[in-house]
């Protein structure tokens, strides 16, 4: 069965087209825009219509792929800027006039158990228990289990949040970075009441933040997903590598080759986030995965 899931988060929309038969997947096709649906959304609690208008530009994009590419079944989930912003019906209805179908807005365990279903699928269980990072531009997912879920928590620390609430003259000054640890180190504090974040074997890191970082930790001159698929960092380099994109000027970051140019204003936070997580659970490396939360959606469809 040809399938097409799409993920909208707080800072990007992604489309995956995959062709799905019992336990054989192939791909077809994925895409990604950085779209800022969820600009402004942590201050005044609505999508600005900017963003929304930026959304559905790429929303028609992804219409044509999937009808030029014959799916058979859509699924398009919207997680943390959709789950608070209150007029998030204006952009639902523009998504049902384009698609057919309306957006499920879900809950973080649900984007958890998804993150955790595409993350894990190419590990053999003896590497689990894992704990899943999805480091969004909302929020962040710890998800902890071997071969299911057993533990979920979303927390409101994703990159674009934290850079909007902490780094608002863009380049961050050292009271500043230290404001954002505290917030972060409070929400990872939450998290580890719910999820056990210390005994897990192996910590797997997927979506934006945690790939990029990756990148650079593998000195990659330009985006290679295949490079960066299951490619194990130490902690030392993310520490290192998060302390490098808090302390680069814009410029310095925009001419890294492997930067998305919508990731440039956001990927210290983010990093921040990886770092302070790698601290807190004490693991000596996170293993980078391009299998996320699509992946698991492509499977539920089947």
């Amino acid at each position: 069965m040809r399938v097409a899931a799409i993920d909208c988060g707080t800072n990007s929309i992604r489309l995956l087209i995959a062709d799905v038969e019992g336990s054989n997947f192939r791909e077809v096709f994925r895409d990604m825009e950085i779209v800022r649906l969820g600009q402004g959304v942590d201050k005044t609690g609505q999508f600005h219509p900017d963003a929304i208008v930026r959304t559905l530009v790429a929303v028609d994009k992804y219409a044509l792929e999937i009808a030029k590419r014959g799916v058979e079944k859509i699924r398009f989930c919207a997680t943390s800027a959709t789950r608070d912003a209150t007029n998030r019906d204006l952009f639902i209805d523009g998504v049902k006039e384009r698609l057919g179908i309306a957006p499920e807005v879900i809950p973080g365990e649900v984007e958890a158990a998804l993150s955790f279903q595409g993350a894990t699928k190419d590990f053999d269980k003896a590497e689990g228990p894992f704990l899943v990072i999805d480091i969004g531009g909302g929020s962040t997912e710890f998800v902890f289990g071997t071969d299911k879920v057993e533990f979920a928590k979303s927390m409101n620390i994703g990159c674009v949040r934290m850079s909007e609430r902490h780094f608002t003259n863009g380049d961050p000054d050292p009271g500043q970075i230290a404001a954002a640890i505290e917030d972060i180190d409070e929400a990872i504090k939450q998290a580890g009441k719910v999820v056990p974040i210390t005994e897990a074997k192996t910590l797997i890191a997927v979506a934006g933040t945690a790939t990029t970082v990756a990148a650079a930790a593998l000195e990659l001159g330009a985006y290679d997903r295949y490079a960066i698929h299951l490619s194990r960092i130490s902690a030392e380099k993310a520490h290192a590598i998060s302390k490098m994109f808090l302390s680069a000027k814009r410029e310095d970051r925009e001419a890294l080759g492997y930067m998305h140019p919508g990731r440039v204003d956001v990927i210290g936070a983010g990093s921040l986030v990886l770092s302070r997580i790698m601290l807190a659970t004490g693991a000596t490396e996170f293993v980078a995965s391009e299998s996320d939360i699509l992946d698991g959606m492509a499977w539920s469809l089947v």
